[in-house]
């Protein structure tokens, strides 16, 4: 699978130079192409690399796909008002008590494996099924980090659904994202009757930053599978980064949009300083949010309150705690024009709110045997689905000053399949188990400590307060002002007490945007209008082709000798291009030249290599691989 990294590296020129000449590395050794009758290459002098602006297409409308863990939803904007973010229509169904902005990623197909339905509408109807009738339904929940932690991922790595069948997951993600081009593009041409489909609109897909690139291709893979784009005109797709769109739509925001949990109030400090907005466009702004029925979010033509206070160097820290991951990125604020500058690369781990859900999950196996929980999710799946539905609604309303107990509704179906296993009832499963803080209610409910349900929080609250810690902790992020929370996790009380509680002491003021559930999202529509926004990244990688250099006795090891022609060269040599943690600025160049080692070579295969090491020195180094592969242009040889 192809992944070269998106960072804005180009340029690789072969030359005539007769110091660049590509001879084969000795029969055997690895990675030699001599079988194919190809040669590697040899370095020359090389130009000093360039920066140029990246050419950027005309696109008539920007279409952002925010796909999460547990919701997922789109949103857009015109290019001739890129500051009017129009939300995607509120969507049928919902929980009671949770606003549905979005819908979650839920994916219901036949039994045939046909698309039925997504969002809501899968969910339901899939809780309506007849329970024997639902085990032969395909249903996916929660399955986007299923990609992440497959070690092996290919175009044809598999998903299991609830009842334990199997579908590739490339149409499976393929089946997710048809669904919202198609709610989409109904929704602009509903708007804009006149607006050709074709090659006017720029998609963004945003996907976890710690996402390693094979991941981020499969995600591009499964997009021009479910027709967004084609290979033909890949540029029309922007793959964003979750806690890069967040940076860049906060960016726009104003104090009174902020919570500040320092204080509890916006307006604290140097920062929290306001400055005059022009009455017109606060009056314009204003009027429209008071809609209740207004879909659309105008932000601020340039920086917002909080970002005008900023000094051009101020560095801040984005933690975007999502359903499967928290990212945390590092930008620094380059004035006058507001870009961005990555600091460190993209840290994080899976600690995100379906953590907790698993922390219920072993809690329920305590109580009732995990084989018994293991048999009810296979045989049952759409009660287990109910259960899942009714502790999503608790965990949300969980605190840490939170007073009382709180109910959770097990369905009958439950309650029915544990006496027909076990031969007795739920009630004596609680009064048997070494669980003391979960009783059961006369009402036929799980009644929970607020202390136990906080207590499922803890290891990825603790996973996450770590993670930023140790970010904190690095010399390339010293004199950070500020930490964003963003993502649906960072909605929770319980995890805005314990960030608060264990980084305010050290000076970090820790900001929540109010509509912290969508930031992601509207970060990506403005990211797609502006790509250029973020000017510097830092490389995940290092990234390098393999070459031959001549052999220096003392310095190069004699297993990689290679002698011909009466020269002696060294053979596997990783040329590095870009060092892993290296800065990057968008549309540099790096060059280089290389020419074939034999008179008359009409054709030169070159394999780029990555490496996690700074310093790999060949391409047999542990952990260098071979992402891809490629040819000069027809004719550069000549």
């Amino acid at each position: 699978m192809l992944a070269v990294p998106e960072l804005g590296v180009q340029g690789l020129y072969i030359g005539s130079s007769p110091e660049r000449s590509p001879v084969p590395s000795p029969p055997g050794s690895p990675r030699t192409q001599e079988s194919c009758g190809i040669a590697p290459l040899t370095p020359s002098q090389s130009p000093k690399p360039e920066a140029r602006a990246p050419q950027q297409a005309p696109f008539s409308v920007v279409v952002a796909i925010d796909f999460g863990t547990t919701s997922s939803g789109y949103a857009f904007s015109f290019a001739s008002d890129p500051e009017a973010i129009h939300m995607m229509r509120k969507w049928e169904g919902g929980d009671p008590g949770v606003a549905h902005q979005k819908t979650p990623t839920c994916l219901l197909l036949t039994p045939e494996g046909a698309f039925h339905s997504f969002g809501y509408t899968a969910r339901d109807y899939y809780h309506d099924l007849d329970p024997e009738e639902a085990r032969d339904w395909l249903y996916f929940e929660k399955f986007k980090m299923k990609i992440h932690s497959a070690t092996d991922l290919t175009l044809k790595t598999q998903l299991e659904a609830v009842n334990g069948k199997k579908m590739p997951a490339l149409e499976v993600f393929a089946h997710a994202l048809r669904f919202f081009k198609e709610h989409a593009l109904q929704e602009l041409r509903e708007q804009c009757p006149s607006l050709p489909e074709k090659d006017t609109v720029r998609w963004v897909l945003t996907v976890p930053a710690i996402w390693k690139q094979p991941a981020k291709q499969f995600m591009r893979e499964a997009a021009y599978l479910a027709g967004l784009v084609s290979r033909a005109n890949a540029e029309q797709l922007l793959i964003a980064l979750e806690p890069e769109a967040a940076s860049v739509y906060c960016r726009k925001l104003r104090l009174h949009q902020l919570l500040d949990l320092s204080s509890r109030a916006p307006g604290r400090g140097r920062l929290g300083g306001r400055r005059s907005i022009d009455s017109s466009f606060r009056q314009a702004r204003e009027q429209l949010r008071k809609s209740r029925h207004s879909r659309t979010f105008l932000v601020e033509s340039g920086v917002g309150e909080l970002w005008a206070e900023m000094q051009a160097g101020d560095r801040y820290v984005v933690a975007d705690c999502g359903g499967g991951t928290v990212d945390l990125t590092v930008h620094q604020l380059e004035q006058p024009h507001g870009t961005l500058k990555e600091l460190y690369k993209a840290s994080g781990g899976p600690y995100g709110a379906v953590g907790v859900d698993l922390a219920f999950e072993q809690l329920l196996g305590r109580i009732f045997g995990e084989d018994f929980i293991a048999t009810f999710k296979r045989q049952r799946p759409a009660a287990w689905v109910d259960l899942t539905i009714a502790f999503e609604a608790r965990k949300r309303t969980a605190g840490p000053h939170r007073a009382g107990a709180l109910n959770i509704s097990l369905p009958f179906s439950f309650i029915d399949f544990y006496r027909k296993q076990r031969g007795h009832n739920v009630e004596t499963a609680l009064r048997r188990s070494s669980v003391n803080f979960v009783k059961w209610s006369s009402q036929g409910m799980l009644r929970m400590s607020c202390e136990a349900m906080n207590e499922l929080f803890q290891p990825t609250v603790s996973g996450i307060i770590q993670h930023i810690e140790a970010l904190l902790s690095r010399p390339e992020v010293q004199g950070v002002k500020l930490l964003f929370l963003v993502g649906g996790f960072a909605e929770s009380a319980v995890l805005q007490h314990a960030v608060q509680t264990a980084l305010g002491p050290r000076g970090l003021r820790v900001v929540v945007p109010h509509d912290v559930g969508l930031t992601i999202l509207k970060g990506a529509v403005l990211f797609g209008q502006a790509p250029g926004v973020v000017r510097v990244r830092r490389s995940p990688l290092t990234y390098g082709v393999g070459v031959l250099n001549r052999f220096v006795a003392g310095r190069h090891p004699p297993d990689k000798l290679l002698v011909r022609d009466g020269r002696r060269w060294c053979t596997d040599v990783f040329e590095r291009f870009v060092a892993a943690e290296q800065s990057v600025a968008l549309g540099e160049e790096v060059r280089r030249s290389y020419c074939p080692a034999r008179p008359g070579q009409r054709r030169v295969l070159i394999n780029l290599y990555c490496c996690a090491a700074e310093d790999a020195s060949f391409i047999t180094d542990p952990g260098c691989a071979l992402p891809s592969t490629f040819f000069p242009i027809e004719g550069a040889l000549a």
